[in-house]
């Protein structure tokens, strides 16, 4: 007889939440004043949301009671609306609210689009480096993730792609803007990629929680004009970049009405619905805030550049990509980076992510990368960045 209930193995062989596990770092360390913290782990927004969303939000909280119950599993009726209207324009295709999905923030919009493809024991093709949430969710539910790896320029190669598909695979996950390299993946690499699927009978899975901060002005891609496309297609978002409401955990999922029962099966049972002081904010952001979205762009991406270009006055050090708010960055020390960004704490005040937390554990890539999650700090910050790095030895 044992004195403890049974733990999932599955569950427990999954590694800890990168995130969480860096912030333990920190633990008894201490940052003077005049040398603060620089903070580059999280590739969240860390202001509360405008002032007027705010109080759109608050006047739904004491004015309609409905925002205090639950609402459809699917999402709000008007929400659903706004994103097929806004996805139609934004990609020049036809989007109906029927393919459209509301859930607790992207990732378990994710993790519902895989609970409809897969089970125990199938594939799900995963270019690295990879978000690591979606590696941990394959492995909670058993599933083999493929690491497909990206060449020098951090683009997938649908060629080697096509070389992992066996008959346990079901889908090919793209996330563009990327995280954790912000690469940008060129509409006709997103297009050989639906093809492959279409051909194999797979998913695509197309994440685009950074779409609103691509340096690109016209439609990244072409798939939701082409006939069909439902049929490959699973397309995520998220509002909480967008609108800062991170805390209130709103994403999309835009895919076939026939696979949104399944969907419906998934969120009822996980959430039932979406918070709906969050929805009442996205669909209030989207309405009113567009114009605001676009600053919110235009800083993200000066800071991109500011990024690129203090880290580029570095000895050794090199920037392989950059996009939306990360830079993947190879740098010069003998040490690997799982090494190297826990003393970075201690040494220069820096908190960021090891490639290490971003690849398979064999993979030789990891130890040479660090993701720097940059559009939390402003210029002074990302120049002091820069110094602070440069001040590294090993």
């Amino acid at each position: 007889m044992t004195d403890a209930a049974p733990l999932n193995p599955a569950l427990a062989a999954t590694f800890a939440p990168p995130v969480m596990d860096a912030r333990r770092w920190l633990a008894g360390a201490s940052f003077p004043p005049d040398r603060p913290l620089i903070n580059v782990s999280q590739a969240a927004p860390v202001d509360p949301p405008p002032l007027a969303l705010r109080q759109a939000m608050a006047d739904a909280a004491l004015n309609r009671p409905e925002a205090h119950l639950y609402g459809p599993v699917l999402g709000n009726p008007d929400l659903r609306a706004a994103v097929a209207a806004d996805f139609s324009r934004s990609y020049g295709g036809a989007v109906d609210s029927a393919q459209v999905a509301i859930t607790q923030g992207c990732n378990q919009a994710f993790c519902a689009a895989i609970a409809t493809l897969a089970q125990a024991g199938d594939q799900v093709i995963l270019p690295t480096p990879w978000y690591f949430n979606h590696k941990m969710w394959l492995d909670m539910q058993g599933i083999g993730a493929l690491p497909l790896a990206c060449g020098d320029d951090l683009l997938p190669d649908p060629e080697r792609a096509a070389d992992l598909i066996g008959p346990r695979c079901r889908a090919i996950v793209l996330v563009t803007p990327n995280n954790p390299s912000g690469a940008e993946y060129p509409a006709e690499l997103v297009a050989r990629f639906f093809d492959l699927a279409r051909r194999h009978g797979l998913a695509l899975i197309l994440d685009e929680t950074y779409r609103d901060f691509d340096t690109r002005g016209g439609p990244p891609h072409d798939l939701l004009t082409r006939p069909g496309w439902d049929r490959t297609v699973i397309q995520l978002y998220s509002f909480s970049k967008a609108y800062r409401l991170t805390g209130h955990r709103v994403g999309a999922l835009i895919t076939a009405p026939g696979r949104m029962a399944q969907v419906e099966k998934f969120l009822d049972t996980v959430a039932i619905s979406t918070s709906q002081l969050g929805q009442i904010g996205a669909l209030w952001g989207m309405k009113h805030l567009r114009d605001w979205l676009a600053g919110e762009r235009a800083e993200i991406l000066a800071r991109r550049d500011a990024t690129v270009a203090a880290i580029r006055t570095l000895p050794r050090w090199r920037v392989k990509s950059a996009g939306a708010y990360f830079a993947w960055v190879e740098h010069p020390l003998a040490e690997s980076s799982a090494d190297l960004a826990r003393r970075m704490v201690t040494d220069i005040g820096v908190l960021a992510l090891p490639g290490t937390m971003f690849v398979p554990p064999d993979d030789p890539a990891g130890p040479r990368h660090l993701r720097i999650a940059f559009a939390n700090i402003g210029a002074d910050g990302i120049a002091a960045l820069a110094e602070r790095l440069r001040g590294l030895s090993g």
